[in-house]
């Protein structure tokens, strides 16, 4: 199943990098103010874009502070539904590496290309908000 892939450094602790990615608050600092999550395996955190014209929820899987989390996209939109977002986040001389793959996705359409071009660009948004720059969210509603 087609996978997408990224990977970026980010000059902040692991501990920050998992924050942004883990944490409601975090979340709604460089991805969409209408971010709804609980830093708890098992919850389902919601995802509203456009005034909740498009909702993705996500079932958060794995959390292991600082180091990794895992959600699978459990609805509403259909070409997300089935998805599964892994968050990777290790340590090299100093500069935190997260690595990023959104994977099993049915195909490659046009709205795969699409996610692929808008999930790199929201690395620099995440590594911004990590870092302290405080970007604010992309979406901001």
């Amino acid at each position: 199943m087609p996978e997408m892939h990224h990977q970026i450094p980010i000059d902040a602790s692991p501990e920050k990098v998992y924050e942004a990615i883990a944490t409601q608050e975090g979340l709604r600092g460089w991805w969409t103010g209408d971010s709804i999550a609980e830093a708890q395996v098992g919850s389902v955190a919601e995802f509203g874009f456009y005034n909740r014209k498009f909702l993705f929820r996500m079932r958060i899987d794995e959390l292991q502070p600082g180091k990794r989390v895992v959600w699978a996209c459990i609805g509403d939109y259909d070409e997300w539904k089935g998805t599964r977002l892994t968050w990777e986040i290790s340590r090299t001389d100093g500069t935190s590496i997260l690595r990023f793959v959104h994977g099993d996705w049915q195909s490659t359409s046009s709205f795969f290309a699409s996610c692929n071009s808008t999930w790199g660009m929201l690395m620099y948004r995440l590594k911004d908000y990590a870092e302290g720059k405080n970007p604010g969210p992309y979406w901001k509603e």
